[in-house]
């Protein structure tokens, strides 16, 4: 089975406020993309990934994740992360209305290839299922199959909500790269142990300071 992944990405600058303890306002945005463009080029290298739909609004980010193999889907509700989401899904289904789709963070900068494939292979088990993150309170990936509506509720505590909309949370093992996203300089300090993608790792290197 292949899978159509939607990966939703806001605009630059407003991208990674939590990051201000690690990184300043104008390093931000490249970290951001930086991130993405690492995710998006792991997912594609995934086996069981067939194509990735990127919903965004961003100039700069459409123009590199379009040259990684992305679709560039315009964030046509511009009304936060989850209208992105069913907005991505409803352009995919409409072209595609077979295929399994799963929502994915576009700040996975760790993203494993082997990993992310042993994710969705446990999520073909079920109607709709979700992997939740690191911290164990928020989601990095929410599957569904043919036929099956995506129902994201992708935000504070995602985990609880979307265990209570009836997914199923998945406990594949040896996917920590999956669960890996980035919110804060700790989430950046794990990623960067586990190792990230080139992209990421360019970025992060001119972090020289807390402060920067």
């Amino acid at each position: 089975m292949l899978w159509t992944l939607v990966i939703p990405l806001k605009p630059l600058t407003l991208a990674k406020s939590r990051l201000a303890d690690t990184a300043g306002a104008g390093v931000r945005p490249g970290l951001a993309l930086a991130f993405a463009q690492d995710t998006v080029a792991a997912a594609l290298a995934c086996v069981a990934v067939r194509d990735v739909a990127v919903v965004t609004d961003d100039a700069l980010a459409a123009r590199e994740l379009a040259a990684l193999g992305a679709r560039i889907v315009p964030d046509e509700p511009r009304a936060g992360l989850n209208a992105a989401l069913a907005h991505g899904e409803e352009v995919v289904r409409g072209s595609r209305p077979q295929s399994p789709l799963a929502a994915l963070n576009a700040d996975l900068p760790a993203l494993r290839p082997e990993e992310l494939a042993r994710v969705l292979d446990a999520a073909t088990q079920f109607p709709r299922a979700f992997l939740p993150d690191a911290a164990e309170i928020g989601t990095t990936l929410l599957a569904a199959a043919p036929g099956r509506d995506l129902l994201p509720a992708f935000g504070p505590d995602s985990r609880a909500r979307h265990r209570a909309s009836g997914a199923t949370e998945l406990t594949p093992p040896a996917v920590d790269s999956v669960r890996q996203d980035v919110d804060t300089g700790d989430d950046l300090r794990a990623a960067l142990a586990l190792g990230v993608g080139p992209r990421t790792a360019a970025a992060a290197e001119r972090l020289t300071s807390p402060g920067q």
